[in-house]
């Protein structure tokens, strides 16, 4: 688990730090954002954003996609995703 976590870690940062060549979609920020969330949080919570709060509501429905995906499993995906990018 700790090596899964320190990938998890390195890619986490590679993608907050990233510049020049990586240009991620606004999809494909939600996708790293729900995996993200789920594999440091679990589960998505609390009550979907309302209707006018547009950007909160794509980020919960992105991230309840992830339901009942392990944290581990959601850290590997993420880090996966990376690697197929670059």
């Amino acid at each position: 688990m700790s090596d899964l976590k320190t990938s998890f870690d390195e890619a986490v940062n590679y993608i907050q730090t990233a510049e020049g060549d990586f240009k991620p979609s606004n999809e494909m920020k939600l996708e790293f954002y729900a995996l993200y969330k789920q594999g440091t949080e679990g589960d998505v919570s609390g009550k979907r954003p309302g209707m006018m709060d547009f950007v909160g509501r794509a980020k919960y429905d992105a991230w309840e996609k992830c339901k009942g995906m392990s944290k581990e499993e959601a850290m590997q995906k993420y880090i996966d995703k990376l690697e197929s990018l670059k």
